[in-house]
């Protein structure tokens, strides 16, 4: 494994998932170091999913994943990812993930598996008429992906797609659609508090902010190296906690995922 404390734009993706085992049911994991300071959370509840998967059957693909981030993550540390292999059943396998550092769990994520059934597709609801990535503000934070935002009105919309390389299996998709799904749900939030954005340096930062939880429902299977259109909206603000959920489309209209999460928005002072 690399070194610990490498600046994002410097470790690559296959660097965040060179997992290493210590033991039955137990990885061990590396961060990049991020402009905010400390781990990112889609990095953790990827690499928490990963974890779980090499517990798993070959012939299941996660289905949804539910996450609480009990505390920041220091990226000079290594995590330790704890597999609890909670329910083994012909149709569904259940995992629980806890990622510990020195100063204890800093995620506690639970991930479902579920066979490939040929069923009925249908999809009830309908892709959001924004602008295309090649319209799209170029506004990407890691060199392992891109980001092109778009208006979205009172969502928050972007386009994005992993660059570096990732494999072409669905449990690979999945994987990396769990780390960029936790970018937009913030500024989500952020449309509708009355104070508005959040600008990147501290003279600029109106919020104490953190991802607080976070949960994803895998309904198909789309390669996240093509643009996936992550389409994120806040039904509002209460007590320093503020709610998104949105979706993942492809740029042909298949909606791919599902997301909710509850960010923390508490005011500087």
């Amino acid at each position: 494994m690399a070194i610990f404390g490498q600046v994002s734009d410097s470790i690559s993706y296959a660097d965040l998932f060179d997992m290493a085992e210590h033991g039955p049911d137990v990885w061990v994991g590396r961060s990049a170091v991020y402009p905010w300071g400390r781990v990112y959370g889609g990095q953790v509840a990827a690499q928490g999913l990963w974890a779980a998967a090499q517990t798993v059957r070959e012939d299941v693909v996660p289905h949804s994943l539910h996450a609480y981030f009990i505390r920041g993550g220091n990226p000079d540390e290594p995590i330790r990812y704890e597999v609890d292999r909670i329910r083994d059943g012909r149709s569904f396998e259940t995992r629980r993930v806890v990622a510990r550092q020195s100063n204890g769990a800093i995620l506690n994520l639970s991930a479902s598996f579920h066979i490939i059934e040929d069923e009925a597709d249908v999809t009830a609801i309908t892709m959001p008429d924004v602008p295309g990535p090649d319209e799209g503000e170029d506004d990407s934070w890691m060199s392992c992906f891109e980001r092109r935002s778009v208006s979205g009105g009172h969502s928050a919309d972007a386009w994005m797609r992993m660059t570096d390389p990732i494999g072409d299996d669905p449990l690979s998709a999945a994987i990396a659609h769990t780390f960029l799904s936790d970018d937009m749900a913030t500024e989500a939030v952020h449309l509708e508090h009355p104070l508005g954005g959040s600008g990147p340096d501290a003279e600029t930062r109106q919020y104490q902010g953190a991802s607080l939880d976070h949960s994803i429902w895998f309904h198909r299977d789309a390669p996240a190296t093509e643009w996936i259109l992550h389409d994120v909206r806040s039904s509002g603000v209460a007590g320093a906690r503020g709610l998104a959920f949105g979706e993942l489309w492809t740029a042909g209209g298949v909606h791919v995922a599902t997301i909710a999460q509850e960010v923390l928005v508490r005011e500087a002072r």
